[in-house]
């Protein structure tokens, strides 16, 4: 029995040292959060342009520092599809068209827009100054010219002929690249279709007399160029994403108020703005740019739900996509909100 004693309290000795042993061992520390401003890498697709102006101003000036962010902005290569750098990592965000995005979605792309970018469309039919052409109506039997069957020039175009009532077959698309100057000029077409802020810009800095004729009377059932991302990096990094989309629109809005300045804080990001004419031709898109940020008053970013249901009907209608899209999961205002 002595013995059957001095076993058990050996036992509970052992029992309480162990305790106290449990009891002096510190808890392992949590995970400590990442520290320092996010890194991000922003698309803004092929070659340097004032267009990006408001990056560009972003950077130069210091907005995306002050919204704690490390930014670095990306120009792709003239072959790289416009969402490839982004759905593989090496993007976060891009700038595209909202047409363009919805078209990808419906491919498979899990993509969603974040923020307005411009606040109108920015297609518009180009015709010489003494051309009959008032309204897409009167583009019935002519020859139009697009760089190809893709992008915003080409969803411009059957946006117009659907605005008239016309199809394809009561025009001849001619598909003309990046000639339009060219190709309007030796009258191999009657209209192009083009950028209000790029390509009718070009026509008059070299003197060619032309004038834009709009798509649509009313609104185009498209949207415009505006800030994208994937649903994966908006769901893991939702405050990263509005810094992003308030950099982006304090960026506008400091263009909008200040153009000239815009244009010094681009020198560093466009290497063509030295030579010759490159500035006045830079103050020219801007100038052209303008109307399009500020399209809806003061730039906010936040985008229309209504325009982009409306926008997925007319794609599906037109034949622009072939797979349902739910509007409402290709934009979210909560980054701009």
């Amino acid at each position: 029995m002595a013995r059957l004693t001095r076993v058990a309290l050996a036992l509970l000795a052992a029992l309480a040292l162990v305790l106290t042993g449990c009891a002096r061992t510190p808890a392992p520390a949590a995970p400590s959060a990442p520290s320092g401003p996010a890194k991000v890498t922003i698309g803004l697709t092929y070659i340097p342009d004032i267009q990006f102006a408001p990056f560009y101003v972003a950077a130069e000036d210091g907005i995306f520092t002050e919204n704690g962010l490390d930014a670095t902005l990306r120009h792709h290569g003239a072959q790289e599809g416009l969402f490839t750098a982004l759905v593989a990592g090496q993007e976060q965000y891009v700038i595209a068209g909202g047409d363009e995005l919805v078209q990808a979605r419906a491919e498979g792309m899990d993509l969603v827009a974040i923020g307005q970018y411009y606040h109108a469309y920015p297609v518009v039919l180009i015709v010489p100054d003494a051309s009959a052409v008032q309204s897409a109506a009167d583009l019935a039997g002519l020859r139009v010219g697009i760089p190809g069957r893709f992008g915003e020039s080409w969803f411009g175009l059957k946006a117009a002929l659907h605005e008239a009532g016309l199809t394809e077959s009561d025009v001849e698309v001619v598909e003309i690249g990046y000639t339009a100057q060219a190709a309007l000029t030796t009258s191999q077409v009657d209209v192009v279709v083009g950028f209000a802020n790029n390509d009718l810009v070009q026509f008059g800095l070299a003197g060619i007399p032309t004038r834009a004729v709009p798509l649509a009377a009313g609104d185009v059932p498209l949207v415009s160029i505006v800030l994208a991302t994937t649903k994966a990096n908006l769901d893991a990094n939702p405050e990263t994403a509005r810094k992003v989309a308030r950099s982006m629109v304090a960026g506008i809005e400091k263009v909008v108020a200040e153009p000239a300045s815009a244009i010094e804080a681009s020198r560093d990001h466009i290497p063509t703005l030295d030579e010759a004419g490159a500035a006045a031709s830079a103050k020219a898109t801007l100038e052209a740019t303008l109307p399009l940020w500020r399209a809806s008053g003061r730039p906010t970013g936040e985008m229309d739900a209504q325009a982009w249901a409306d926008m997925v009907a007319f794609m599906r209608s037109a034949g622009l996509i072939t797979a349902d899209v739910a509007a409402g999961d290709a934009m979210t205002n909560d980054a701009v909100g």
